[in-house]
């Protein structure tokens, strides 16, 4: 796991930004996984940028979102499809036919489950999956507790999580109480994992991601079981790292054959 520490939220989206268009021209036919939130909005805004200034081509590049609410539409204001849409694809140039998301409309949710993962496998796995991470250290919508080995499936929000996600519903009372995700498994899946986190909201998350034990209780500790982890902080972020120094000139450091 590389942790790459920026000095503020700017500054680390435009790195992340930088490695997903880096992927993007190198291999034009990525498959790359995406994740909602506010999180990723700069990194989502720096590639339309670039699609439109630098023209960036995503024509063939194939996307699947990180996970959806169960039992609202995909034009549901609120849901993930509704958001990539709005923050990220309406301003690139996927096909559509290219974009994909798990259903949470299904009449058979562990059935369509099935079908994302095997669509997932079709489509030559995924290249990079972006990430964030929740206080709890959640992943994706996989609370604390998730079997580090799990597949996509449906899963029951903790009240912290409907919460945290009320915003764009309004009330938390309105927040669907379950959601179909990828699983932890799923995840470790991908060749290449990029977690954005940022403020002192997510300091003790990203600490015990990165430094604590690998344990259910924090799922997002599973990625440093990961080969290929690249997590992009801003200081706040960093803030209770306790090597933060060394990862600081870790990066610094790096030769130049390996930089990003």
């Amino acid at each position: 796991m590389e942790v790459i520490i920026q000095p503020d939220q700017e500054a680390a989206s435009a790195l992340a930004a930088a490695l997903v268009a880096r992927l993007v021209a190198d291999k034009p036919d990525a498959v790359i996984g995406l994740c909602a939130g506010n999180t990723p909005l700069l990194l989502y805004r720096e590639l339309i940028s670039r699609h439109r200034e630098e023209k960036l081509d995503f024509s063939r590049v194939t996307t699947f979102n990180l996970d959806e609410y169960v039992g609202i539409p995909p034009n549901h204001p609120a849901s993930y499809g509704a958001f990539m849409q709005n923050h990220l694809l309406a301003g690139i140039n996927v096909d559509p036919s290219r974009s994909h998301s798990p259903d949470g409309l299904a009449d058979n949710i562990l059935q369509s489950c099935e079908l994302y993962e095997d669509l997932i496998k079709r489509s030559g796995g995924i290249d990079l999956q972006l990430l964030g991470i929740g206080v709890d250290g959640h992943l994706g919508f996989n609370e604390p507790s998730s079997s580090l080995a799990s597949r996509t499936r449906i899963k029951t929000l903790t009240e912290r999580t409907r919460s945290d996600n009320a915003r764009p519903f309004g009330k938390k009372e309105l927040v669907p109480r379950h959601v179909v995700t990828m699983g932890l498994g799923t995840i470790l899946d991908a060749r290449h994992c990029l977690l954005l986190a940022f403020g002192f909201g997510k300091a003790s998350a990203v600490a015990k991601m990165v430094e604590g034990p690998v344990a259910a209780a924090v799922p997002a500790s599973v990625l440093q079981l990961h080969p290929r982890v690249r997590v992009i902080i801003d200081e706040e972020a960093a803030s209770q790292l306790r090597l933060a120094d060394y990862y600081r000139a870790v990066y610094e450091g790096k030769p130049e054959w390996q930089a990003i």
